[in-house]
């Protein structure tokens, strides 16, 4: 009897996850398990807010796959996966086509611009590692530029930066830890720099407890940090950006740096998969299949799941896709066996966001933190992500510990 071919596209926390607790469930004659990948490492996600300000080198946010899996049970393929066809059942790569008997979809986000003019083009974008990469030097260069250049142009030490959700606020906290060490470093009047956080909807980090919010937005303040909020970007030019600031007010932010961190869509090549999908992400089923596939499971960024308390998406965050990932590994091995699936439950430990090295707030089991307790908090959630992932080696090759 032919072996099962199981197909993991994206080594993302929901895709390498998966594939960490197939490998303990499976047997090695009982399935073919496969992970594709475009790059031969994983990178986490929530730390690129510390690449991206130079607080984190890029090489500290990744690790090499070969490293957490089994080969003696997971093939990994290093490839871009190109298309989907889930109704041929086939996947289309850089390393050739592949056919599956489960599919688990785990390709991650991508950027959303909302259509805004010029974004795209002239906005940095916090999406993986080598942009974070970018970024940094970007910044970097900006700061060298000035301290060299003859007719100086302030401008050039202006950061706007798009967005004062999740990713917006974290990496806004790391910028107020390293622009006094880039302004030491360039010698750079410190009251020359500017760091702008400007955000469409009428709030700083929708969903958080407004005390909480109140305190962040105290913090960044205190680091230089300006706030534009209820101010939607409507271009983006090599300049700056324009925002509007009423009816019928536009303000133009001249700036060196512009980076974008105000939303994220699922990953495209769902659009053609031939899944239902809305902006590319899917809403699975409660057993974290694609709906009229019983074969395809979704999971991380491209799943949208209801939570139904309060009828809206969970967030689509690491400790979720995660959780999702052990769901997902348990029904592949069940479907093989010829048993029911179960349905996916998520359990909320809480959310803790960055501010920076020593600064954090969080809600962890009902229980408000702020300052070094929600930081050594935050740095506790990644290192048992990291184990969950490697265990202990990969915690001591990788964790945080400073406190």
């Amino acid at each position: 009897m032919k072996r099962p071919t199981i197909l993991v596209l994206g080594a993302g926390y929901g895709g390498l996850s998966t594939v960490v607790n197939l490998q303990k469930l499976v047997g090695t004659d009982e399935a073919d398990i496969i992970l594709v990948n475009k790059n031969d490492y994983h990178y986490e996600s929530t730390w690129l807010h510390e690449a991206s300000a130079g607080t984190l080198r890029p090489d500290q946010v990744r690790y090499d796959i070969q490293g957490v899996i089994n080969k003696s049970k997971v093939q990994f393929v290093k490839a871009t996966v190109e298309g989907i066809d889930v109704n041929t059942k086939k996947v289309a790569t850089s390393a050739g086509e592949y056919t599956y008997d489960y599919l688990v979809i785990g390709l991650g986000f991508e950027g959303e611009t909302f259509g805004i003019t010029g974004l795209d083009k002239y906005a940095l974008s916090i999406a993986n590692v080598n942009a974070a990469r970018q970024i940094r030097d970007h910044i970097e260069y900006q700061f060298a530029t000035w301290s060299t250049e003859e007719n100086r142009d302030d401008a050039r030490l202006t950061i706007v930066v798009g967005g004062a959700g999740f990713s917006g606020i974290e990496f806004l906290g790391e910028l107020g830890n390293r622009i006094p060490e880039l302004c030491e470093e360039y010698d750079v009047p410190k009251e020359k720099v500017r760091v702008v956080c400007v955000e469409a909807a009428p709030m700083v980090l929708p969903g958080f407890d407004p005390e909480l919010v109140e305190y962040a937005v105290r913090q960044l303040e205190a680091k230089g940090i300006e706030f534009s909020i209820g101010t939607p970007v409507v271009e983006a030019t090599p300049e700056g950006v324009k925002i509007k600031k009423g009816e019928e007010e536009f303000e133009f932010i001249k700036a060196g740096t512009v980076v974008w961190a105000a939303g994220v869509r699922g990953n495209r090549l769902i659009e053609t998969s031939g899944i239902e999908n809305m902006r590319a992400r899917v809403k699975v089923e409660k057993d974290m299949r694609a709906p009229g596939f019983p074969d395809v499971f979704i999971v991380g960024d491209c799943a949208l799941m209801i939570n139904e308390e309060t009828n809206r998406p969970y967030p689509p965050t690491a400790q979720i896709a995660m959780q999702q990932a052990v769901t997902v590994a348990k029904n592949i091995v069940a479907l093989m066996k010829g048993e029911n699936t179960k349905e996916f439950v998520p359990e909320l430990k809480g959310t803790v966001c960055s501010l920076g090295e020593h600064d954090a707030i969080g809600d962890v089991m009902g229980r408000k933190l702020t300052g070094t307790k929600a930081s050594i908090m935050k740095k506790v959630i990644d290192n048992r992500a990291l184990f969950m992932i490697g265990g202990v080696p990969l915690v001591l090759k990788k964790g945080k510990f400073k406190l």
